[in-house]
């Protein structure tokens, strides 16, 4: 029964009283009796219905936080009961609002940093449905898309067969698949757990050519300031000692044979002094000094150095790159396409500029092309088809681009002679992911 029903009984009951009663005096008494009452009852009336209101706020806020809705306040009456019981609920809702604002912003932080992640990052329910991907992932696998909702696993079925048998296996995995003509390697992490008892997988996939690339590229460089050294060190006194036995054999009458040996042991002296130079220019490469170019500029620089090239460029826009160093890049790429057997006016340098800031020099000849097996080595260290080449000349461009977070290509003509592509990102640094795709989704 409601506060208010139960005092429409009590005044009820109270007039059915007086009106049994028979004398004035006790009408007039019965009278008093019951306006006393309704006005104490109207007083108890204002002061429960304003509990009872309180009362319905807080159950309301209470709903409210169940659905993590903070935000929910309760107006304070005049009531001390009521209004203390107000201030209790505002102050829990103060707390749980703190509360969640510092949550909020942890997990953007959280978010955030695993967006900006350089390796691909998906979060799948038991059956493989994907219920997080972080940029590195969607750029990797499904062309920038946000794909949450749909099933991953059942896009693997025209993925490469590495990349398919490395997900479904049970144990992490390091895998290759070939990719413009060069294999691309990533390694591939699985952890299991459970969130809530329902089964959740981690799946962790990085792209590790570049990083293996590099650690390659260093063994190579210790064991070249390794030998350079010890030659260098046999080298000097060599010189030294032919120099002296020259000036000796000058004091007495000449004799031709013996300066055809000072001759010849000097000359081959000299030139593996160079060769070892070479080398240990490539051991001693500094990073790259990157800053805006100016592209038509760059290009009329270009024509100078190559006059037997066709270059030709943007006539407006900027790089962002090493000057000399890609100027020396190209400087050995135009000399490969010049010994390459090309005919005259057929070698050219285009220099392209994108939208996102990133420039491409592409190279190319009409000689004699390279094979599968020359492709496929063309850029390692120390390997060359030149009789007295060093095998530095294609390894040191890689090595100068991916410096500056670049590719190098190279491709074969259809009619005749290679393309050698070069890129160089924008001043804002591409993934290391951005240049490798194991695409799943094609929508």
């Amino acid at each position: 029964m409601t506060a208010t029903a139960t005092v429409v009984v009590v005044v009820a009951a109270i007039s059915v009283a007086i009106g049994r009663a028979v004398d004035a005096a006790g009408i007039a008494y019965g009278a008093a009796i019951v306006l006393a009452l309704v006005a104490g009852m109207a007083v108890f009336l204002l002061a429960t219905g304003q509990q009872l209101a309180t009362i319905d706020q807080v159950r309301s806020g209470l709903r409210r936080f169940a659905t993590r809705d903070f935000d929910a306040r309760v107006s304070v009456p005049e009531d001390a009961l009521a209004e203390g019981m107000a201030a209790e609920f505002n102050a829990l809702g103060e707390l749980l609002r703190a509360e969640k604002t510092d949550v909020d912003q942890r997990e953007r932080l959280l978010r955030t940093i695993i967006d900006a992640a350089p390796m691909a990052i998906l979060l799948l329910d038991g059956g493989g449905r994907i219920l997080y991907s972080n940029q590195t992932a969607r750029e990797l696998f499904f062309e920038g898309k946000e794909l949450a909702g749909h099933n991953f696993l059942g896009m693997l079925a025209d993925a490469p067969a590495p990349f398919r048998e490395a997900v479904l296996g049970r144990e992490d995995a390091l895998f290759s698949v070939e990719a413009q003509q060069e294999t691309e390697t990533y390694h591939l992490a699985k952890r299991h757990f459970d969130i809530e008892a329902e089964e959740h997988v981690l799946v962790m996939v990085r792209h590790m050519t570049r990083e293996l690339r590099r650690q390659e590229v260093d063994v190579w460089k210790k064991m070249i300031r390794v030998i350079s050294h010890e030659l260098n060190n046999s080298l000097a006194p060599i010189s030294s000692l032919v120099h002296t036995a020259r000036m000796i054999a000058q004091q007495r009458e000449p004799e031709p044979r013996l300066e055809r040996v000072f001759d010849t042991i000097g000359d081959r002296a000299k030139h593996l002094q160079e060769f070892v130079a070479g080398y240990a220019k490539f051991a001693r490469l500094p990073k790259p000094r990157t800053d805006f170019v100016d592209l038509p500029i760059f290009v009329d620089r270009l024509r100078e150095l190559a006059p037997f090239a066709h270059v030709s460029g943007p006539g407006t826009g900027k790089g962002f790159f090493d000057v000399t160093q890609i100027e020396q890049v190209l400087i050995n790429l135009l000399k490969n396409a010049e010994e390459s057997g090309s005919a005259e006016g057929t070698i050219t340098l285009e220099v392209l500029a994108a939208e996102d800031g990133s420039t491409t020099f592409v190279v190319s000849d009409r000689g004699s092309g390279m094979s599968e097996e020359v492709l496929r080595s063309a850029l390692l260290p120390f390997y060359s088809t030149k009789e007295r080449g060093t095998g530095l000349g294609l390894a040191l461009s890689r090595e100068v681009l991916e410096a500056h977070g670049g590719r190098i290509r190279i491709e074969n003509r259809a009619e005749g002679g290679i393309t050698v592509r070069c890129t160089v990102p924008g001043k804002e640094r591409l993934s290391a992911s951005a240049s490798a795709k194991l695409t799943l989704s094609r929508m």
